[in-house]
């Protein structure tokens, strides 16, 4: 969110990870792992997200993708998901994750199977989530919801879920 993380492994990795990427590890079979303040100077403040994976034994690995703002701005962009893709993260999981941007009239509606479970966390500034209203640190579960609707934004950063039930 701010400063700069860093990444380091015993596979090897060192990687440091600015504001705007998102990075996905696999602990798979096993690996030592931390990550510490990249940013001299700075304070580094992060989100550290676990997703129960669906598959075991699969080799350590690791991914990283920046994701621009112009693809956040106004809508949703996937950043994790099990099919990876050009700004996100290939996940071993039955879950998505998407990152918005919003402010003013800025608005975006997904489309959700009512059998899942949705759940949004406001980074930073507020929105309404199905009419919500929602501050930053905030968060709100959804279940047996056909749709989420953001909206009425103040400078806001948001996470969106799209988990299994």
């Amino acid at each position: 969110l701010s400063g700069e993380l860093a990444h380091q492994d015993s596979m090897g990795n060192i990687k440091g990870i600015p504001p705007g990427d998102v990075q996905r590890m696999s602990a798979g079979s096993g690996v030592r792992h931390s990550e510490f303040n990249h940013a001299q100077g700075q304070t580094t403040h992060f989100l550290q997200i676990w997703i129960e994976p669906n598959v075991r034994g699969i080799a350590p690995s690791y991914e990283q993708k920046t994701v621009p703002e112009s693809a956040k701005r106004g809508q949703l962009a996937l950043v994790a998901g099990p099919e990876g893709g050009a700004h996100s993260v290939k996940i071993h999981a039955d879950a998505r994750m998407y990152a918005g941007l919003f402010d003013g009239i800025e608005q975006a509606t997904l489309t959700l199977d009512p059998q899942r479970k949705a759940y949004v966390f406001v980074v930073h500034g507020s929105l309404q989530a199905n009419g919500q209203k929602l501050h930053a640190g905030d968060a709100a579960m959804l279940q047996s919801e056909a749709r989420l609707t953001l909206d009425q934004a103040q400078d806001a950063e948001v996470l969106v879920f799209d988990l299994a039930p």
